[in-house]
């Protein structure tokens, strides 16, 4: 082999390794924004508390099948507590559930973007007529109306998107969950439940639970 074929060699040898180098250098800088992003998105929990709920209809039908029909009003805050990122709201339906059944149909939130430490607020009617129950609900009813209240629990579902800077990142699932304690009433003389005919939350402030 001449001098001149190991020149060549070497020049390839060099310039594989350039070339070795410039990816790991370009890999490097992926992961390590990839690793910032992390760092900053790591504490995406928003904080939601319920605020009040104000129960104006809450009767039971002790006929068979028993139905429930329920018409209340709540205020639900959720604060963005990150400093650098930004919250998307987007599909979320908030309704009443008692003892894991739903008893209110669905109510649509509007679309809503939340910036960097701000307090988002919603004030939604929910409403659920003549719907109907599990077997075994009354009988959980009947035992908590002799305790003398009811706990509802006010769910929030729906997506979520992070913003940092231009950056808008994929959906994630919001699950929220706020219970309420509800004073109520006994049962009536021609054969239901009422609790009315307006009741408020008992607790002035409840956090919640919330899954991202």
């Amino acid at each position: 082999m001449s001098s001149k074929d190991c020149g060549h060699h070497d020049r390839d040898k060099a310039r594989h390794h350039l070339i070795l180098t410039i990816i790991a250098v370009f890999i490097a800088l992926f992961l390590f924004v990839v690793f910032l992003v992390w760092i900053i998105l790591l504490p995406t929990k928003p904080r939601f508390v319920l605020q009040e709920a104000t129960v104006y209809v809450f009767n039971v039908s002790t006929t068979d099948p028993s139905t429930l029909t329920t018409s209340m009003q709540i205020t639900v805050a959720s604060k963005n507590r990150m400093g650098k990122v930004g919250i998307y709201y987007q599909k979320l339906d908030v309704y009443a559930t008692y003892r894991s059944q739903q008893v209110t149909m669905p109510t649509v939130l509007p679309s809503t973007y939340q910036d960097h430490k701000e307090i988002a607020v919603w004030s939604p009617f929910l409403y659920g007529n003549t719907i109907p129950v599990a077997p075994g609900l009354m009988m959980a009813l009947e035992q908590d109306l002799n305790v003398g209240s009811v706990l509802l629990n006010i769910r929030l579902n729906g997506c979520v998107k992070w913003q940092v800077g231009t950056w808008i990142s994929g959906k994630y699932d919001l699950n929220v969950n706020c219970p309420a304690y509800i004073k109520f009433g006994g049962f009536n003389p021609d054969g239901g439940i009422t609790v009315g005919p307006v009741m408020k939350f008992e607790t002035v402030v409840q956090g919640c639970s919330v899954d991202v």
